[in-house]
């Protein structure tokens, strides 16, 4: 049975820049996601229906529902926070 086991991050706090960068990175993510579904031949629907290749969220980040942007919100909150986890630093060149 698999057991996942991410690395604790739980005490790693974001500053107001990197909370900014995480929702680029949300966005980011978003439009990856999309760009490669459209590409796979998926289009917007009222309700996602596997068949047809259609889900609600091939719209833009900033029109999404909140309980969409939470998704990708977390994919990004959580890597940003595994890097520096892992002793990196995130720095914005000048």
């Amino acid at each position: 049975m698999y057991n996942p086991k991410p690395i604790d991050t739980s005490s790693v706090e974001l500053s107001g820049e990197l909370t900014e960068l995480t929702e680029k990175l949300a966005e980011n993510v978003h439009e990856t996601w999309a760009q490669s579904r459209i590409k796979e031949g998926w289009t917007y629907g009222k309700e996602r229906n596997d068949a047809l290749l259609q889900t609600p969220c091939l719209l833009p980040y900033d029109e999404l529902p909140e309980s969409e942007k939470e998704y990708d919100r977390n994919t990004a909150i959580s890597t940003v926070k595994l890097i520096l986890a892992l002793g990196f630093k995130i720095e914005k060149a000048e």
